[in-house]
């Protein structure tokens, strides 16, 4: 699924083209439209169709690699890249917590690739380099965390997901357990988001990534939703601050992509909505094209200080939109080399069906 968005995504990028595709064994050696059964809203592009798929390791015809391949497969494949001189961006969890890679929202933490330098003397690259996006659930409470977290601080957070079915990819969960019910465990999420929140929000040392000094606390559920998830978060501030200023730090929001106008990215990261039902997945997901997060429900907690929502769609902002805009991101500072003779090839590595 995250790979079919990287081709949807990509079929009009002003600045990157497909020029190779690569998979796992079942799909080697035939053309995509025959490895790949379409499952996004419209036809398949036209321009991949023809395309023979290749395995997922150098040479390939490109400038940069993005990657949505799944865990197992994806640390050899891109160590693999990195280390034969491409760039690569991964929506793969392998590399996110390594000491000397970057896990990038460019909203927040695009200091955090200063870390290049030191991964590529490390690992004996040369023009190669890992950059990896988090997880999607991670992407969009993170978006929403950031605002908080620099204006007033936060103190700890407890987060509560719903999460859309798409992102367990296709065929994924089996409709005779999601139809008429909630699967309270998706494996691996919940330390994912505790951990990469953290990362994502702290800051780059001199030796190490030092992670943001506040705990989180996430339970993930699987709800028959197709796409878009749904994070209920409880948030203890540092300092104390007015419901309006709450909704203010959050709706102002903009960072580096806005600064950069960056192509995939939304002029509002985050947007605020006041009515007491929103927000949904099926009327916000699409915000911003998909890479907009919606908060809503704003209120005073109880037990914490504030209580919130926030939607974002799982393969756009939350996967392949963020590779596409960590890439955007990279050649906007200069750290994409182009290669003689075709500018900007990118291969879309995925695990097609």
């Amino acid at each position: 699924m995250v790979g079919q968005r990287f081709v949807q995504m990509l079929e009009n990028h002003p600045g990157f083209v497909i020029t190779a595709l690569a998979a796992s064994d079942r799909s080697q050696g035939k053309t995509y439209a025959e490895a790949c059964t379409w499952r996004l809203v419209g036809d398949m592009p036209d321009f991949v169709k023809t395309m023979i798929v290749q395995p997922p390791q150098p040479p390939l015809d490109c400038d940069v690699v993005v990657s949505s391949l799944p865990s197992d497969v994806a640390r050899a494949s891109e160590e693999a890249f990195a280390r034969a001189g491409y760039p690569v961006i991964s929506n793969a969890s392998s590399f996110r917590m390594d000491e000397d890679v970057p896990l990038l929202i460019p909203e927040i933490n695009s200091d955090h690739l200063d870390v290049l330098t030191r991964q590529k003397q490390q690992r004996g690259f040369t023009t190669g380099y890992i950059v990896t996006n988090p997880n999607c659930s991670t992407i969009i409470m993170a978006l929403a965390l950031a605002p908080l977290h620099a204006k007033f601080g936060i103190q700890a957070v407890i987060a509560t997901t719903m999460q859309a079915v798409s992102g367990a990819g296709y065929p994924g969960v089996p409709s005779l357990d999601v139809v008429d019910n909630v699967l309270p465990y998706i494996s691996g999420e919940e330390p994912k988001m505790e951990s990469e929140t953290r990362k994502i929000l702290g800051s780059l040392g001199r030796n190490s990534f030092e992670n943001a000094p506040f705990p989180v606390s996430a339970q993930c559920h699987r709800v028959n939703v197709a796409d878009g998830h749904m994070v209920a978060v409880r948030i203890k501030l540092v300092k104390s601050a007015k419901i309006e200023e709450v909704r203010e730090a959050l709706a102002s929001y903009t960072s580096v992509p806005q600064k950069l106008k960056l192509y995939t990215a939304p002029k509002h990261p985050v947007l605020v909505r006041d009515e007491n039902d929103r927000p949904q997945p099926r009327l916000d997901r699409d915000a911003g094209g998909g890479m907009s997060v919606t908060v809503g429900r704003l209120f005073p907690d109880s037990v914490f200080d504030y209580r919130f929502v926030v939607l974002g769609h799982n393969t756009i902002r939350g996967a392949a939109g963020a590779a596409i805009l960590n890439a955007e991101l990279l050649q906007a500072r200069g750290l994409l080399a182009t290669k003689p003779a075709r500018a900007n090839k990118v291969t879309a590595k995925a695990r097609v069906r």
